[in-house]
C-alpha cells in the first residue's frame, strides 16, 4: 500500500473560521522519477557535456528503470536506448549524475532529451547549449552545498580495486582508496564570532562512498561510506551483496566537500 506523511506548516489548525493551513504531502513510495537538466560544460577538446540529474519524488523507495523505451536518450531527434544513463534511482534529488557529450560544432539549438517513465508517468528533461546554463566548478560546488569554492582546490584522486567474481547472496569485497590536496581546509572558529562555522554541515576532508548506478537487483554495501578523513589517504573496504544475477555498474565517489571524483566498476553476478 502507498504510504505518506502529512506535514502541517502553521501554528494552529483552524482555530478560527477562515484560517488557512499550508500542507505538503511527502510520499515514501509510489511516486515517479523526474529527470533534470543541470546545465552544460566545456571540454578541453572543444566538445560539450550536457549534464543531467534527477528527482526521485519518493522519500524511501529506490526505483529501477532499465535502459530502453522507459529510460532513453534522444539526441537531435535520434532515440538511443542506452547512452550510459543510470537505471537505479535513489530517493530525492541527485545532482550532476551523468553527462552526454556532443561535438564542438553542435548547434546550440539542438536538444538532448532524457525520457523516464515510472509509476505510470513520463517526464522529460531537455538540454541544449543556452549560454545562461553554462556550468563551472563554482556553480556546481554551490549547488552541492559546498559553500564558497576554494580556487586552488583540486578534486581527490581515486583508485578502485579490480572487479571480483560474484554470485548471488555471496558477499564480495570491494576496496577504494583516495588521496587529496588538503583543500578546502577545515573550518575554524573566528575569535570574534565563536559560533561561526562551529557546526558545519560536513567536516572538511575526503569521504568515499559507493552507490549502485545500474543493475537488475538490489546491491547492499557494508559499509557504503567511509569516515571523513582530513590530511591523509582514506581507504574504504566494503562487503557487497547482490540480490539477483546479471550485470551491475557500481560507482565509487571520492568527495572533499567541494569537488569529487568518480570511478565505475562493472561486476558480473552469477
Amino acid at each position: 500500500m502507498r504510504r505518506h506523511w502529512l506535514i502541517i506548516c502553521g501554528l494552529s489548525l483552524a482555530s478560527a473560521v477562515g484560517t488557512r493551513v499550508n500542507a505538503q504531502v511527502q510520499y515514501a513510495v509510489g511516486q515517479n522519477v523526474a529527470p533534470i537538466f543541470e546545465g552544460w560544460e566545456r571540454n578541453p577538446d572543444g566538445s560539450f557535456n550536457l549534464v543531467f540529474g534527477y528527482l526521485n519524488r519518493n522519500y524511501e523507495e529506490e526505483v529501477d528503470i532499465p535502459a530502453g523505451p522507459e529510460n532513453s536518450i534522444t539526441i537531435d531527434d535520434e532515440v538511443f536506448g542506452d547512452r550510459g544513463q543510470p537505471t537505479h534511482f535513489y530517493p530525492r534529488r541527485q545532482r550532476f549524475l551523468f553527462r552526454v557529450t556532443v561535438p564542438k560544432d553542435w548547434d546550440q539549438n539542438k536538444k538532448v532529451v532524457w525520457t523516464l517513465t515510472s509509476h505510470g508517468k513520463t517526464d522529460q528533461a531537455r538540454g541544449w547549449l543556452q549560454p545562461e546554463w553554462e556550468l563551472s566548478e563554482g556553480v556546481m560546488v554551490e549547488n552541492m552545498g559546498g559553500g564558497v569554492p576554494d580556487p586552488n582546490n583540486k578534486a581527490p584522486s581515486l583508485t578502485v580495486g579490480p572487479a571480483p567474481a560474484a554470485a548471488v547472496s555471496d558477499p564480495v569485497t570491494l576496496t577504494a582508496s583516495a588521496t587529496d590536496d588538503g583543500l578546502p581546509k577545515p573550518y575554524r572558529r573566528a575569535p570574534s564570532n565563536p559560533d561561526r562555522d562551529s557546526q558545519p554541515r560536513r567536516p572538511r576532508g575526503v569521504e568515499i562512498k559507493w552507490i549502485q548506478y545500474r543493475g537488475p537487483g538490489k546491491v547492499t554495501f557494508h559499509p557504503s561510506a567511509s569516515a571523513v578523513v582530513y590530511g591523509e589517504p582514506v581507504t574504504l573496504t566494503s562487503k557487497v551483496t547482490f540480490s539477483a544475477p546479471g550485470t551491475y555498474v557500481l560507482r565509487a565517489i571520492a568527495d572533499d566537500g567541494q569537488l569529487y571524483t568518480t570511478s565505475e566498476l562493472t561486476v558480473s553476478v552469477k
